[in-house]
């Protein structure tokens, strides 16, 4: 099981220092998060409609990491609201060690004047080890800096 943690961590710190350098929104997660109520949030980009959203959290004896790929990223009309539905790992490293998947699906409204995006969503998580149990209370909501065009 030390193994398994350990080979988590480094998998999911590679991605994460992979994908800082081209980081395109940072801020806040705010509600029902993978091991705490606040995570520091990022978003980055694979092209014009897909992105991988993270969440890094810090608490409850351990640190929550989830890695969500959203395939699906589009406007919605002829508005500044975009939504996302995507799904990807969660793992928490603590005693308490969990390792499962989560989807999410939401929506964001990117603002023209400054570059900030505010979303809400909804994560589902199934946790897989060390125990198996679902989980459909992960409401959050997301505060982001733009990095970059505001388109």
């Amino acid at each position: 099981m030390k193994f398994l943690k350990l080979a988590s961590l480094v998998m999911f710190l590679g991605v994460m220092v992979s994908l800082q350098a081209n980081a395109q929104e940072l801020g806040l997660r705010f509600g029902n998060v993978n091991g705490n109520n606040v995570a520091v949030d990022g978003v980055f980009a694979l092209g014009d409609f897909s992105r991988i959203h993270a969440d890094v959290s810090f608490g409850d004896g351990g640190v929550g990491i989830d890695a969500l790929w959203n395939p699906v990223y589009d406007n919605i009309s002829d508005s500044d609201f975009k939504w996302y539905a995507g799904f990807g790992p969660s793992i928490f490293l603590a005693d308490d060690f969990r390792f499962g998947a989560a989807g999410e699906i939401g929506v964001e409204y990117l603002f023209t004047d400054v570059p900030i995006s505010l979303g809400l969503d909804w994560r589902p998580y199934f946790i897989l080890v060390e125990e198996t149990k679902f989980d459909a209370g992960g409401f959050g909501l997301n505060i982001r800096w733009r990095f970059g065009p505001n388109d």
